[in-house]
């Protein structure tokens, strides 16, 4: 876990979905290999040739742009795929209940943060994909919003979920802190928004956010 900014007064926290809030490998692979599986039999190339296209695509828009990364929704619409195809995708070929299952440690940490914030998922996928992935997990209840790539129809980076979410759980950017993994996707954007980020390397670092959150508030930071 990486600790960019946390607001004084912190209000609200905006997760991120996928490798955030579980960690599932194989999971995250499924959510790759099936659309370019689509890609691929739309193009009528092969799989492996779609792969290596969308991977040089990616690769050249990371070296063009500072290094940063670009989201695969986005990468798609360099080949014809709209984001609003790319929710149709998701919504018939993802399938959370197959490789998820509660998690309980999960829940007892969120309850635990529930008492003193507002919570909200701001995910690239759609909004009906992450809620069936926050009822397999067993914590659905416990978040104010989810924003979805359906939301406002564009994928992080973007202001727009981000600012969405804030004002769903009641709250001003700058008393938001963005929890994700991936930096350039979930947590740079928010920061550059006044918000704070923290950057995790999956689920265990979620259940340590109790503590993190708790003891910089204790701390004055």
């Amino acid at each position: 876990m990486k600790v960019f900014r946390v607001p004084v007064d912190c209000m609200a926290i905006l997760f991120d979905m996928d490798s955030t809030l579980y960690t599932n490998a194989d999971y995250v692979r499924s959510q790759i290999d099936l659309p370019l599986e689509r890609l691929a039999a739309r193009t009528g190339k092969s799989t492996a040739r779609t792969t290596l296209d969308v991977a040089a695509y990616r690769k050249d828009w990371s070296e063009k742009n500072r290094g940063r990364d670009i989201s695969f929704a986005n990468a798609f619409t360099a080949f014809g795929v709209s984001i609003e195809e790319t929710v149709k995708w998701r919504e018939e070929l993802f399938r959370p209940e197959r490789f998820l299952d509660r998690d309980d440690r999960l829940r007892s940490a969120l309850e635990r943060l529930s008492g003193r914030f507002a919570m909200a998922v701001v995910t690239n996928n759609p909004v009906s994909v992450a809620e069936r992935t926050l009822d397999v997990l067993g914590v659905r209840d416990m978040f104010r919003a989810v924003v979805g790539l359906d939301t406002f129809g564009v994928s992080k980076p973007h202001r727009e979920p981000f600012l969405k979410a804030a004002a769903m759980c009641g709250a001003a950017p700058e008393n938001c802190v963005a929890v994700g993994d991936r930096y350039d996707i979930d947590v740079a954007l928010p920061l550059e928004l006044g918000m704070g980020g923290i950057l995790v390397d999956g689920v265990a670092d979620v259940y340590g956010l109790p503590e993190t959150l708790f003891r910089g508030a204790a701390d004055g930071n």
